[in-house]
């Protein structure tokens, strides 16, 4: 679960979370302190009770917590209110928001119409189940009181004039409010009301729950001026080959030589979507076919279109998204930087307060420092190095303001990860035999015979190809599938001897390794003592078993084809590549997590205007189970259409299905059919809709993942240009957003800082 800032506000310009805030404080609350600092006389004046002590150990814990977490300080700092800031962000009470969030979310595929059907074709779909009134409005209820607690434990915690200026905070009440009033509608419409306007609002809690997703949303909001210039050129380059079209292949006498101008440029609206769909290319070259077969002259039309249009203009698009959202996107983590030295200088200064005597010498004890990062709430490698560094200036006792945030520098370093050492063996032979079993031509080896089992399952497949399942020499294809995996099996072993079994699995190709062997082995040993080796008709078609031969056999294989992913860690660039698409789904979950959101929302609005629009005729048979081929009676379609390539699963009357059907729009492949077939059967303003997806999801934020892959790759690939293999899987590359962009960032001043801390709603600091 993403961690998410309490607040939002502007830091010298820059957007994230510190505005013009006034200094009131907590007073009066028992175990409080009120804190000055002059800077006149240089000196720290602290008032204190008994409790005072502890206080400045908690503060220094959660401001360390949100420094690590890029969370905003601007909350409340008395003890009770720590301790509930810190259950809030403790990790068990994230992911119950994160389970509810998902939760509400997947209501939607449930809810009526619902989804809970094997097949979304109308033609034989059966008819799903539909919960009773009540069930998901139940289930929904609890989400809604969980959220209304959620907010109401934030609003607590920033204080009620932070919370005037949350923007997000003040949306999530106005989301929170309608939800619920649209709940009780429906509820007392006995749940048949048409349009449940809360379905649309229910993203709103995944993006507020996202501090990481409210800047990508404000990043791509401040982008849309220089993709609209963009877009307006695309549609200005339409616009002009739309009429120069209507020119060249308007209507003749000849109606052989109409082929075009029927087709595809009949009228203004067909001659705008005809080329609008050709710079997707998803209708090159059947829209040009007609002209082409006439006058190969015609020609020079369409290329020139799609010249100017899909590999200059989109080109650039994409190269203006990425560059436009590249420099908001730093400016927001920028701010991220910021929060983190925010917060580790408070924790210099309550900590620096609790025992220095005079401003000049502001120095924290290690002892207090040790006591802290005890607390902190952190991977234990971070607080293993951190500590260590601490321990650097255990002769001296103390640290100033700068060895304070040196120590913290940890959290911005690459983790490298330290093998155990070799296990020690007094026979020469056995030591041979280890320098032999660790050496890396074994892994070489174990890469070719992998190679050579899979090239054998290729060729046996190949053979069979034309054969059925019964009749398929399945058992000569186990022999050598069981010599191949007792060689696994042996080499699993051997490492295991040379390397130690903790050794071994310190390597994560190892355990993926030793994983798929241990499973190749089982399902063997379970082969050959069903089917009694070595009879070799063990595959009777007669006997009456759970599981055939033939489907044991397949398994085996497609484990062994996963195998040979084993190969990725060997080879420097694949692995590069493999590690990027694994930080892709750990940290770039943010910008996946906006698709979704936009996915969601254009799936409702969907059903709402398509439910049900499209219904075959009822004479259409379903699909013919011998020849595959559609039997339809009295019904004729036109070739390339909706109906003729049966797209009857894809449609709106379901949430699943709407989902499927965005998505094989987003792919741009033949999305001119559904298009096409729903301003027949609804209106021809539904074009808008499609076209605002397809600018939305393929447009504008493929073409953004995209860049932000290439980002990703190119910030890895720098950072082991020089490495080797070896050092690849030694080096866990902690690669983030704030990290991509770590050199581009500029550090935050003391003044800066001090600004911030002095401006604290809660701290009360006096300067």
């Amino acid at each position: 679960m993403e961690t998410d800032s309490l607040l939002s506000g502007t830091v010298n310009g820059v957007s994230g979370d510190y505005g013009s805030r006034g200094g009131a404080g907590l007073a009066g609350a028992a175990g409080r302190r009120r804190m000055s600092y002059s800077a006149a006389a240089e000196t720290c004046r602290v008032e204190r009770d008994t409790g005072d002590e502890e206080l400045y150990i908690q503060q220094a814990v959660v401001f360390i917590e949100d420094a690590i977490q890029y969370r905003s300080i601007n909350h409340r700092v008395d003890a009770s209110s720590l301790r509930l800031y810190r259950w809030y962000y403790s990790r068990i009470c994230q992911w119950g928001l994160g389970l509810n969030i998902a939760v509400v979310l997947l209501l939607a595929f449930v809810e009526r119409p619902s989804s809970l059907s094997i097949s979304s074709d109308p033609r034989y779909r059966s008819d799903p189940w539909q919960p009773p009134c009540g069930f998901t409005e139940g289930i929904e209820l609890v989400c809604l009181l969980i959220f209304t607690l959620d907010f109401a434990v934030k609003s607590y915690l920033i204080g009620w004039e932070e919370l005037r200026k949350s923007k997000w905070l003040i949306g999530y009440t106005v989301v929170i409010s309608v939800s619920i009033i649209d709940w009780v509608l429906s509820v007392s419409m006995l749940c048949d009301e048409k349009l449940r306007v809360r379905r649309l609002l229910r993203p709103f809690f995944l993006l507020q729950n996202s501090s990481l997703m409210k800047k990508t949303l404000k990043c791509i909001k401040r982008t849309l001026p220089e993709i609209a210039s963009v877009i307006l050129l695309l549609a200005l380059h339409l616009c002009l080959f739309t009429m120069i079209g209507m020119l060249l292949f308007a209507k003749t006498e000849d109606p052989k030589k109409n082929g075009e101008w029927a087709l595809h440029f009949r009228n203004l609206p067909d001659s705008f979507t005809s080329l609008l769909v050709l710079l997707t290319t998803a209708n090159n070259p059947d829209v040009m076919i007609p002209a082409y077969s006439l006058n190969r002259a015609y020609s020079i039309f369409f290329v020139a279109f799609s010249v100017i249009g899909t590999y200059c203009l989109m080109n650039l698009l994409t190269a203006i998204i990425y560059n436009q959202f590249r420099g908001y996107l730093l400016m927001s983590i920028q701010t991220s930087i910021i929060r983190r030295r925010l917060g580790i200088r408070a924790a210099f200064q309550v900590l620096s307060c609790k025992g220095a005597q005079r401003a000049a010498e502001e120095r924290v004890h290690i002892d207090a420092v040790m006591e802290v990062m005890s607390r902190v709430k952190t991977r234990n490698y971070y607080r293993s190095a951190i500590t260590t560094a601490a321990r650097r200036y255990a002769d001296v006792g103390s640290m100033d303001r700068e060895q304070f945030r040196k120590i913290f520098d940890e959290l911005d370093k690459d983790r490298i990860k330290e093998h155990p050492p070799l296990p020690v063996y007094t026979s020469p032979v056995l030591q041979r035999l280890q320098v032999i079993f660790s050496h890396f031509y074994l892994s070489v080896l174990g890469n070719a015979v992998a190679l050579a089992n899979v090239v054998c399952i290729c060729t046996i497949l190949v053979l069979n190809s034309e054969k059925s399942t019964e009749k398929r020499d399945n058992y000569n294809l186990e022999i050598i599938n069981l010599c191949f995996i007792l060689y696994y099996l042996f080499e699993m072993c051997v490492k295991i001897f040379a390397f130690g079994w903790k050794g071994y699995l310190s390597y994560r190709n190892n355990i993926f390794d030793g994983f798929l062997t241990i499973l190749l082995l089982t399902l063997q040993i379970t082969i050959f003592i069903t089917y009694k080796l070595p009879f070799s008709h063990w595959d009777d078609p007669s006997s009456s078993r759970a599981i055939s031969l033939w489907e044991m056999v397949r398994l085996v294989n497609m484990l062994i084809v996963f195998r040979f992913l084993r190969i990725i860690p060997d080879i420097k660039l694949m692995a590069l590549v493999a590690s990027t698409l694994l930080d892709l789904v750990k940290n770039l979950r943010a910008f996946a997590g906006i698709l979704v959101v936009v996915y969601y929302v254009f799936a409702v609005f969907g059903i709402w205007l398509f439910e049900g629009a499209i219904k075959p005729p009822p004479n259409m048979s379903v699909i013919s189970n011998s020849s595959m081929e559609i039997v339809t009676t009295n019904f004729s379609v036109e070739c390339g259409t909706y109906e003729q390539l049966n797209y009857w699963p894809n449609n709106f009357d379901d949430f699943a299905a709407a989902i499927i059907l965005l998505y094989d729009v987003m792919i741009v492949n033949n999305w001119q059919a559904f298009m096409e077939a729903y301003s027949r059967y609804t209106t021809e303003w539904s074009k808008i809709y499609f076209v605002s997806w397809w600018l939305t999801s393929s447009v504008m934020w493929v073409n953004l993942f995209v860049a932000l892959i290439l980002e990703n790759f190119i910030y890895k690939w720098d950072r082991s240009c020089r490495c080797s293999v070896t050092d690849v899987e030694k080096i866990r590359y902690e690669t983030s957003v704030q990290l991509m962009f770590r050199e581009q960032i500029q550090e935050p001043t003391e003044e800066e800082l001090v600004c911030q801390l002095h401006q604290h709603p809660h701290l009360h600091l006096q300067w």
